[in-house]
């Protein structure tokens, strides 16, 4: 890790980070996270292929692990938010198959349309912000299956796990927080 977690905190390393450092920006982000999983309005699938892409561009073991389906209640609950409506009941979960398809959506005939649009607004986002500002033909795409609120939506979206899920890896904090649902914390 490459902050100092007291020892008492090192199965909670995020709630401790949290509570402890930049705490009013740290809440400021714990809030946007939670907007972003309770105030979606895109499929579960289409929210899901976006947020994987974030999470393999990232590098954030947590992230890449998460499924939302399985893994939103629990943390909405953790934060005293249970109850609150969530992407989950955006439709169906997806399966395996899906996630283990995300990062080779190209090649791949599993995704709609929406679904692939949404993971190259990631991965662009991701990879290649400035060229993606300029991309007409990536834009006319987008702009073909997404309305201007959705194409904002997503990338507010986009920008919370990239924020996130970098801090998450870059802090060494993903290890220890893999598949964990800790109380103030945000996954991305």
């Amino acid at each position: 890790m490459r902050i100092h977690i007291p020892e008492t905190h090192a199965a909670t390393p995020m709630a401790y980070l949290m509570s402890a450092h930049a705490v009013e920006i740290a809440r400021a982000g714990a809030d946007f996270s939670k907007s972003v999983y309770v105030h979606s309005t895109f499929s579960l699938r289409e929210f899901e292929a976006a947020r994987v892409r974030t999470a393999q561009i990232n590098g954030c073991a947590m992230c890449k692990t998460w499924r939302s389906a399985r893994d939103v209640p629990g943390y909405l609950e953790s934060i005293g938010a249970a109850g609150h409506t969530s992407v989950v009941g955006n439709g169906p979960a997806p399966d395996e198959a899906f996630y283990l398809n995300v990062a080779k959506w190209r090649d791949s005939d599993i995704f709609t349309e929406r679904e692939r649009v949404v993971i190259e607004y990631a991965e662009l986002m991701g990879l290649d912000p400035d060229g993606m500002a300029f991309n007409d033909d990536f834009w006319s795409r987008a702009k073909a299956v997404l309305s201007d609120s959705e194409v904002v939506e997503m990338g507010f979206s986009i920008g919370s796990w990239i924020g996130f899920g970098r801090l998450i890896h870059v802090l060494g904090l993903d290890g220890a927080t893999a598949c964990q649902i800790e109380r103030g914390s945000a996954p991305a």
